[in-house]
């Protein structure tokens, strides 16, 4: 380094500090990276490259870009899953003695963005860090952006599978681990692909140094007031991660201002195959929010409203009276419709609060955030005042919680500017009158030359010189000019400053105090207001804890509102929520199926399950006749009522679920060595190993992923288990092909058939998409093959195969029936299999079924068989 630039060497010593970072450095206007980092950067961000002492033994890689546009560029590589160290010039270069002070003064890393342009405005960030398992095991789980701070204990020798799917369920960005400890290859694989691992030093793990963290930072004497002082696996977790997120964001974080323990039993639990396959949040067809159940009942109108829906569907509740609370508020909404959409109309105009906040307590907050903040908090007492028209108890009670904030709006209207710019730097922050010293100082840089003109005028009033001249030039600065002649009528407090031919040039203290106030007054306006704004964003810090909480009763508003919307928007009805074992529903809908277009309208079906009589529903039925879908509309119906929402149905009564499991359709995993058929059986053990008497699961084809009497046997003794294992005994829907199943309700008491509908016209099926009692005929798979376009010749083909299939497994020369007519032998390519002509040997059929058993003789009946036996061989 002893070759280096002085500038050089600084960043050499600020990157060693930052190994496994891209270090932005500012010079001037833009922000350069050097080395290894510009090599790399410059391929990500796809910018040029360029070199620092290019032909020189110094030859230095180097990239940049402007640093008013530099958000864009950091979410690029924070999006790839790296980490960007902002090193800015901490002191004025003006003033620098040599080399300009530089620091890092953040690291943004994917766990702790806090821009809102870089975030999904309606789901959490959230980073995750672990403590491995030794006496105790836990993780902790923070969103920086919204301060939302949760916490998980396992046990330790039973850790993986409840840490992958608390993974899965808060999907964090970024984990923060100890720098010794490495999770197994197989979990790595499945659960943190996606995910940036952040190895932190051990000892920030220990249970001393965690809990003296979260106790300094939440400024407590214990940890009893949040629940969780027992939880040693958690704390450590929680410790370590706090003190990374202080250390990267170079702030207090007075906005995570609580832990809350997450403890999953407290709601109904929806593993990640769950939310796959239900599609409630992301489609499965390419991941995005279109056609999925949050795409068709949120109508929130705020960032945060849209968070917290999300969770509420995520997240279905338990108790009765919790969910009850809920539906009576929305039950109300629904009435007042006026008044629902006066509160709509006020919560259209409130900002991302929760997250605004964030950047205040961080200090990344720009004017434009405070004024998007005070336009939001003009609008809570009219929020607040919408609790004299409502009286259910939880609208009630969050109407009564919102705190008006009047004091802090009126602290930020009377300071941010109507016009304020985005960056603190560009001045005009404050409005006129917030600070008398900015107000003189601005007054300065207006009037300067009337300033001097009017002192000009009151010298030569004061003096008698008419001749007086108040000039400036760039050595002397503002100074008096008097002539010769004049001299003798100078005031005393006149300090001469140079001598000329024919005049003399003076100053005085108050034309010096001006000068100064004159030549520094715009950088003094811009310092001056960069540290206003600092102290606004430290006084609006002191008040995180109310901005918070008021943040979170208008999301609770929002979501209630919403959710009432959706019900008078789609014709949804309140679900009767019972501590009981039925779910029975009247014309049902699927929420997303009947919101798409359709050439044919939505057909609603019935639905009764219960753990006495309509315990296990086997559902046959043509492929395309809907039985998928009526098998997911059950469940999120369900899923629905017990988030608190209402449902798609004419009627519904719920009782209490304590899980949703599903079992629908596979994909290969083949980098994972796992075969359709492999995660068939994982998900189908799963639910067999973790089902209650109070779970309700949806089976959607079994077996299907090996040979077919294989998946029968299996399909077969799955129904046994779950309706013969008094551990189990779960309300169970099973789509299936197999119609053999059909014959389980036969010896199951608690098995009942019934098919969704079709009819079929021409060798056509048509499908009606009801549900009806008793087993579907077949599954008339040939048709639907027609449909799909598959050739005729194949479709022909395949009629005789199924005739052969249907009839015997040989003929009578020993072919294998299946291959009968392959070579146009035993069957003309010409045939045709009408859907109900009779079998061959027709007429004996017929004569079977007209003869009377209970009239014949034993000899009758031995002539019969004889008679028939020879037209066979005919």
């Amino acid at each position: 380094m002893t070759d280096l630039t002085p500038m050089l060497k600084q960043y050499r010593r600020i990157k060693e500090q930052h190994k496994d970072t891209f270090l932005f450095f500012r010079l001037g206007d833009f922000y350069e990276l050097f080395y290894e980092d510009a090599v790399t950067a410059s391929r990500i961000l796809q910018i040029t490259l360029t070199h620092r002492g290019k032909g020189t033994s110094h030859h230095i890689p180097m990239c940049g870009v402007p640093f008013h546009s530099a958000d864009s560029y950091i979410a690029k590589l924070v999006k790839s899953g790296h980490r960007v160290a902002i090193c800015e010039q901490v002191e004025d270069p003006k003033l620098a003695k040599g080399i300009v002070k530089r620091e890092v003064i953040r690291v943004i890393t994917p766990g702790t963005i806090t821009e809102l342009n870089l975030l999904d405005s309606k789901s959490n960030n959230f980073i995750a860090s672990f403590s491995p398992p030794g006496d105790f095991c836990g993780a902790a789980f923070i969103d920086l952006s919204t301060g939302d701070f949760r916490i998980s204990e396992f046990q330790p020798e039973n850790y993986l599978e409840p840490l992958a799917e608390q993974l899965r369920h808060f999907s964090p960005s970024e984990i923060a681990v100890p720098e010794e400890f490495s999770f197994p290859e197989r979990f790595r694989k499945e659960n943190l692909s996606s995910i940036l691992t952040t190895s932190l030093p051990s000892w920030q793990f220990s249970p001393e140094t965690s809990l003296r963290n979260l106790l300094t930072h939440f400024r407590v004497a214990s940890l009893d007031g949040f629940g969780c002082q027992d939880r040693k696996g958690s704390i450590s977790a929680g410790g370590a991660l706090i003190s990374y997120l202080k250390e990267t964001q170079k702030a207090n974080l007075d906005h995570i201002d609580r832990i809350l323990p997450y403890d999953p039993s407290d709601y109904m639990l929806i593993d990640s195959t769950t939310r796959k396959n239900l599609e409630i949040t992301k489609s499965l067809k390419d991941g995005s929010r279109k056609g999925t159940l949050i795409s068709i009942i949120d109508f929130t109108l705020t960032s945060m409203g849209g968070r917290l829906l999300k969770n509420w569907i995520l997240n279905p509740l338990l108790k009765k009276d919790d969910i009850d609370e809920r539906l009576d508020s929305i039950e109300e909404l629904l009435e007042k419709g006026i008044e629902r959409a006066a509160i709509r109309e006020k919560l259209r105009s409130i900002q991302d609060i929760e997250r605004i906040l964030t950047k205040i307590a961080i200090k990344s907050a720009n004017p434009r955030d405070l004024l998007a903040m005070k336009n939001s908090l003009v609008i809570l007492p009219q929020l607040a005042s919408f609790g004299e028209k409502v009286s259910r108890s939880l609208i009630t009670k969050t109407v009564a919680e919102i705190d008006s904030l009047e004091d802090i709006h009126q602290r930020l209207d009377a300071s941010i500017a109507e016009e304020a710019p985005i960056s603190t730097r560009e001045g005009g922050i404050f409005k006129d009158g917030f600070s008398r010293e900015l107000d003189e100082l601005r007054e300065i840089n207006r009037t300067g030359k009337s300033f001097i003109a009017s002192l000009e005028a009151k010298e030569k009033k004061r003096t008698g010189i008419n001749s007086l001249k108040v000039r400036y030039n760039q050595i002397f600065g503002y100074y008096i000019e008097i002539s010769r002649a004049n001299l003798a009528y100078i005031p005393q407090d006149y300090i001469r400053k140079q001598t000329l031919v024919n005049a003399e040039r003076f100053i005085t203290p108050e034309l010096k105090e001006y000068e100064t106030k004159v030549l520094t007054a715009q950088d003094r306006i811009k310092e001056l207001e960069s540290e206003l704004f600092e102290k606004l964003l430290e006084d609006l810090s002191e008040n995180s804890s109310r901005i918070r909480k008021t943040a979170e009763r208008i999301a609770v508003m929002d979501v209630l509102v919403s959710m009432a919307e959706a019900a008078a928007m789609n014709d949804y009805v309140r679900p009767r929520i019972t501590e009981g074992d039925r779910i029975i529903i009247k014309n049902g809908r699927h929420p997303v199926v009947e919101k798409m277009e359709l050439d044919a309208r939505f057909v609603p079906n019935d639905t009764h399950l219960d753990n006495d009589d309509n315990q296990i529903l086997i559902i046959t039925g043509p492929n395309m006749g809907g039985k998928s879908t009526y098998l997911r509309q059950i469940a999120l119906i369900v899923l629905m009522a017990q988030a608190g929402s209402f449902v798609p149905a004419q009627e519904a009564e719920v009782g209490l679920v304590d899980r949703i499991f599903t079992r629908v359709g596979a994909s290969d995993f083949l980098v994972e060595g796992k075969s359709t058929f492999l995660v068939e059986m994982n998900e189908t053990a799963n639910i067999l190993n973790n089902a209650t008497s109070r779970s309700l699961i949806i089976l959607d084809e079994i077996g299907r992923g090996t040979a077919t009497f294989d998946g029968l046997s299996i399909a077969w003794a799955v129904v046994e288990y779950i309706h013969e294992n008094p551990h189990i005994s779960a309300k169970t829907l099973f789509a299936t092909h197999y119609h053999e199943l059909t014959e389980l309700s036969a010896t199951l008491p608690r098995v009942v058939n019934y098919n969704i509908a079709a009819k079929e016209w021409k060798d056509e099926v048509i499908f009606l998409h009801r549900l009806e009692r008793g087993k579907a005929d077949r599954s008339y798979g040939i048709q639907v093959a027609k449909l799909a376009g598959i050739p005729k010749e194949v479709i022909e083909r395949a009629k005789e195969i199924l005739f052969n299939l249907e009839n015997n497994e040989f003929g009578k020369d020993g072919i294998p029936k299946l291959a009968r007519g392959s070579k146009g032998t035993l069957c003309s390519k010409s045939f045709q299999f009408p859907l109900f002509s009779e079998p061959e040997n027709g007429e004996i059929i017929i004569e079977l079924r007209e003869i009377n058993l209970n009239k014949l003789t034993p000899l009758e009946a031995l002539n019969v068989i004889d008679r028939l036996k020879k037209k066979i061989k005919e």
